[in-house]
Formats: structure tokens, sequence, C-alpha cells
């Protein structure tokens, strides 16, 4: 019966997402496709077909990279409105005093999130094949995928507990998630990096994603332990953001 009513309690949470990205769902396809397609125009067309990576093009293996970089962002930022309900619209209120546990929101929460990721993870595959690059989708690149999406939602929904300004919002975009859009393998392998930056760079969720996905994509073989460490981040997460949101109600 617990179970039960914890499963209705996600779905409702979830399905109050849902309601509002149906209604904007042209909008949200639209937005999503412009920062992709402009990096497979400037990368893909102008440099990805001169380059040889790896024994294929620079596109091949710069695609990967781009779905580990914007699931990241679109999971990240899915979330942080909640920071906006929590301190300017008060309308964070309503669950709080709702009977619900706090895992049914955080759950409910980032499973909206995640959906989000997936739906613009998809409309870049869509481009990416129609600009030729070639890399396959296979059910351990989803599970990948959706690890990551969940552990950047699970960071924004941390950071909307944690944060009171707009402004702070803004530094962990500028002080976290720019610099792993970058420096995690999504533009150039790590190994180019000085070692003591890769040794950082290397431990961090994005790299693990990008290299995944890059290797399921082409075939290639990937060690078991960076999915091992994607989900160490998204439990570690989890009870983070349970944590946060349990002070909350307080």
């Amino acid at each position: 019966m617990m179970v039960k009513s914890l499963l209705y309690d996600i779905w409702t949470v979830f399905w109050r997402d849902w309601v509002v990205l149906k209604h904007r769902m042209t909008k949200f396809i639209l937005s999503r496709m412009v920062a992709p397609m402009l990096y497979l125009v400037a990368f893909g067309w102008g440099l990805g077909r001169s380059i040889q990576v790896d024994g294929g093009t620079y596109l091949d293996f710069l695609v990967p990279g781009i779905i580990a970089l914007n699931s990241m962002n679109i999971s990240f930022s899915s979330v942080t409105p909640v920071h906006a309900e929590r301190i300017y619209h008060k309308s964070l209120d309503e669950y709080l005093i709702a009977p619900i546990v706090p895992a049914a929101y955080v759950i409910g929460k980032v499973l909206a999130a995640v959906l989000r990721g997936l739906i613009s993870s998809s409309i870049i595959v869509v481009l990416a094949y129609a600009f030729g690059a070639r890399f396959a989708i296979t059910p351990l690149f989803l599970v990948v995928l959706i690890l990551n999406c969940i552990v950047f939602s699970e960071v924004g929904f941390y950071a909307a507990m944690k944060i009171s300004t707009y402004e702070e919002m803004g530094q962990v975009n500028t002080y976290i998630l720019l610099p792993m859009s970058f420096l995690c393998g999504t533009f150039f392998s790590t190994h180019a990096l000085p070692t003591v930056v890769r040794w950082f760079v290397e431990i961090l969720p994005l790299t693990h994603t990008s290299y995944l996905l890059r290797g399921l994509g082409t075939g290639t073989p990937v060690a078991i332990e960076s999915s091992l460490v994607l989900l160490i981040y998204a439990l570690v997460c989890f009870f983070m953001c349970l944590q946060a949101f349990g002070k909350i109600r307080e």
C-alpha cells in the first residue's frame, strides 16, 4: 500500500510538469534545435568532414559529446525553476503542506527533467543523422543517457533547494556547468589536457558520459567502471536532494 501511494505521488508531481511541457512542446522543440544545429554546422560541416579522429570523421566524434552536453544542460535547467517556486512564487509551499513524502516530490521532478532531456537528445540524434553522422543507438547507450539526465537534474534540484538568488544560480552555470561543457571530452579528448587537469576532469560525471556514449555509439569497447561512476553520482545526488528538500519542509 505504501509503495502504491508513493508511485501515485510521484506520478502526480510528474504529471503536473508533463501538462506544462505538453502545452509548450512546439516552442520547446524549436528552441532546443538552435544550439545543436549551430554546433553541427560550425564543427560538423565546417571541420567535421576534413578532420579524422580515431579512424572516423570529427562529426562522428563530436555528436556523442553534443548529446552528453545537451542532456546535461537541459536536465539541469528543467529543474531549476523550482528555485523560483521556492523563493519568489511560493508555489512550492503547496507541495510542502501536501501529504506526500519528500522522495515522491524529488523523483517526480527528476523524472520530468529526464523526459525533457531525452526529448531534446532525440532532436539532436535526428539532426545528426541528417548531417551525415554515423553512430548507433543501443539499449546501453540509452541507459547511460538517462543516468546522465538523472545526475544533472539532481544537481539542478539540489541547487534550487540551496541557492537564494538568481545571481547565485547563474554562478552554478558559470563555475560548474560551463567548464564541464568544454573540458569533459565533449569537443576533444581529455588526453589533450595537462596531466593534473586531466585527473580532475576525469572524475566528473560528464566526462564518463561523453566517454561511454562515444564508445557505445561507435561500437568500441568501454570500461564498465564509468557506468558505475555515473550510478554512484546519481545515488549520492539523490540522497543530497532528499536531505535538502527535507530541511525545506522543517
